[in-house]
């Protein structure tokens, strides 16, 4: 079976192809190139032995994406990541981001709604939560109105979806809440590696420890939590990846209950920005320089997911620690 998966050399969609390519799947991967390079086609290719199909496109220009679906009328599921995803910068730039993170997904699902039936996995968030009531969280926790642009788009785009689906009963759509994804294959040879200055804690500390960034700078250490820093549940994204893997099986197997559905993807395990830090130095034998700056706009204070759903419904459950992920992410660092 061909899945599309678009951002597929992004930093998750790349660990996706992966084990899309492991588990016999032929993959189509669009990108843009914004924030990523082409060389993680190689990285692909050393881990899985095959080189999936690639076409640059920019999914906002509506006739390359019609012109796409022309050329692989074989395609009908599709894993969708190609969105920017940096909270600080969505309020930097907020229209950027419900550009690149809201026009795409409309132009793929009117493609869509030309198809029989179609499979469609969208990366979703654990911002569209917010500061939660209750923790760890639900997928029936309430919606708050979002911190910033980018967990706004998140919002939008699963309601885009919902609201797709109610009339087009062929599209089948699993929406994935993930949490705080961290970490790199364990070959090595794909990992993170934002274009820039890094937007996500674990690159920022990997390139502080290895000498790329003079100081890390942990945002803010008076919230009320036990040592003042956020909280966040870090999944390796490797485990992120199986997810999704296993969220297609379901709908390609038709298993799912309703055709558009939700799931917290987590470890279930809250850590503060200071742990992953200590953790960090342990697993690497380096001493971080990092210093307590003021507080972000847009991020909470703490943020855990309850991943019973995944685990009972889609026969999924993390299995690296937070200690594995960081030495990954620093092995590919230093690779």
């Amino acid at each position: 079976m061909k899945i599309l998966v678009t951002g597929g050399l992004g930093y998750i969609g790349s660990h996706v192809v992966v084990e899309l390519q492991n588990e016999g799947f032929e993959v189509v991967i669009i990108d843009n190139l914004s924030n990523s390079t082409i060389d993680v086609l190689k990285g692909i290719k050393a881990i899985t032995n095959k080189q999936p199909i690639f076409e640059k496109l920019d999914l906002r220009d509506k006739i390359s994406v019609t012109d796409f679906f022309n050329t692989h009328e074989d395609i009908n599921s599709i894993i969708h990541f190609a969105a920017s995803k940096a909270v600080g910068e969505s309020v930097e730039k907020p229209l950027l981001y419900y550009e690149n993170n809201l026009s795409p997904l409309v132009n793929i699902l009117q493609e869509l709604q030309n198809k029989k039936a179609s499979n469609f996995i969208f990366s979703s968030s654990c911002t569209v939560y917010g500061q939660a009531d209750t923790l760890p969280i639900t997928e029936s926790a309430p919606i708050k109105p979002a911190e910033s642009p980018y967990g706004n788009t998140k919002q939008v785009g699963e309601e885009i979806i919902r609201d797709t689906c109610k009339v087009e009963p062929n599209l089948n759509a699993i929406a994935l809440r993930y949490f705080n994804p961290i970490g790199a294959h364990e070959t090595g040879n794909i990992g993170e590696l934002p274009l820039g200055t890094p937007q996500n804690l674990v690159p920022f500390i990997t390139q502080t420890g290895i000498g790329k960034r003079d100081q890390l700078s942990v945002f803010g250490n008076d919230y009320p939590t036990e040592d003042g820093t956020c909280i966040r549940d870090y999944i390796h994204v490797v485990d992120l990846a199986k997810a999704h893997v296993s969220a297609l099986k379901r709908l390609v197997n038709q298993d799912n209950d309703y055709n558009f559905e939700i799931f917290n993807i987590g470890t279930g395990k809250g850590s503060s920005v200071l742990e992953v830090i200590n953790a960090f130095e342990e697993v690497s034998n380096q001493k971080l320089n990092y210093k307590i700056v003021g507080r972000r706009e847009g991020d909470v204070i703490a943020a855990y997911a309850d991943t019973t759903k995944a685990n009972t419904v889609l026969g999924w459950k993390s299995e690296l620690n937070l200690k594995e992920a960081l030495l990954s992410a620093w092995k590919w660092e230093n690779k």
